[in-house]
């Protein structure tokens, strides 16, 4: 394992640890939505993203967004852990007056570029962002971190067209294909078969991944970025991963990234029923036993 392979495993664990912690005193939040996503945000936040936390409204920043707004304890523990916020502020998640809500709000938390709610607005506002970016002239990318439940939506399906035609290269999507949602699993609830024809049928280079692959993910997602910031002649014969062919310049890339939900605490690994669950003291102290940590601090 390289350095860079060892400092990001450590992140996505310490994420883990916060997203344990933070919805313990809450007493409030979706463990599992979060654990699954911990190795991708640990690489986007800790390798990937240009972007400045002593200036978070630093007009040359990466712009991301996670649509899947519920997993925000993951997303706020990347962010005090990358100097947005003191990771003691996580204790206040979905307090009365609290910066840290149940949904990301742009207005409130530092770091944050689009607001959530209801479910499926990510990749539409992602749309908009990546547009304004290519009229600005220049090189900031926006990243998109959808879950596969939420494809439910419709306005999914229509700004993943719309992206497509305005050829937006710069933006760069995520899908955590953990394969459940809060009622059950995904293709029972949506029939969401052969989501990476899906996406190929609507004109996106599709990369299928294992979404736990730190190694994996980090060369991947680097090498999207750097096609995102390239000009359209560079892009020509750019890969993402050997052993693929390259994606046609003006294609934008979705990434399918193969999770498990709670994924790094075994007892929540793959059970359903932990989408929604404060964990109890016991659980909470054998979490930290396997996590390697204590309180957040």
């Amino acid at each position: 394992m390289t350095k860079r392979t060892e400092h990001l495993t450590a992140m996505a664990t310490q994420l883990r640890r916060d997203v344990v912690n933070t919805i313990y005193y809450a007493g409030d939040g979706h463990p599992g939505p979060c654990m699954s996503i911990a190795d991708i945000l640990a690489v986007l936040y800790f390798d990937i993203l240009k972007l400045d936390p002593e200036n978070p409204k630093w007009v040359g920043r990466d712009r991301f967004i996670l649509s899947k707004g519920h997993a925000c304890p993951v997303y706020y523990a990347a962010l005090a852990r990358r100097g947005y916020l003191p990771p003691a502020e996580l204790k206040t998640l979905r307090s009365l007056n609290s910066r840290l809500q149940g949904h990301p709000d742009q207005k409130l938390t530092p770091g944050v570029d689009a607001t959530s709610g209801s479910l499926g607005h990510g990749l539409p506002q992602g749309c908009g962002m990546a547009l304004a970016a290519r009229r600005r002239g220049d090189e900031t990318l926006t990243f998109v971190l959808t879950g596969d439940g939420e494809l439910n939506e419709g306005l999914v399906w229509e700004a993943a067209m719309n992206i497509a035609k305005y050829k937006l290269h710069n933006l760069i999507a995520i899908i955590d294909n953990n394969g459940k949602q809060s009622g059950g699993t995904v293709e029972v609830i949506s029939g969401l078969y052969n989501l990476p024809e899906k996406w190929r049928a609507f004109g996106w280079y599709t990369v299928e991944i294992d979404g736990h692959d730190i190694e994996l993910l980090t060369l991947a997602l680097e090498n999207a970025a750097k096609r995102g910031r390239a000009s359209r002649e560079e892009r020509e014969g750019m890969i993402i991963l050997h052993g693929m062919p390259a994606p046609h310049p003006d294609q934008p890339v979705i990434f399918v990234a193969k999770t498990v939900k709670g994924k790094g605490v075994p007892y929540m690994e793959g059970n359903n029923a932990w989408h929604k669950r404060v964990p109890t003291d016991e659980e909470r102290e054998l979490a930290m036993s396997i996590l390697g940590g204590k309180d957040l601090e």
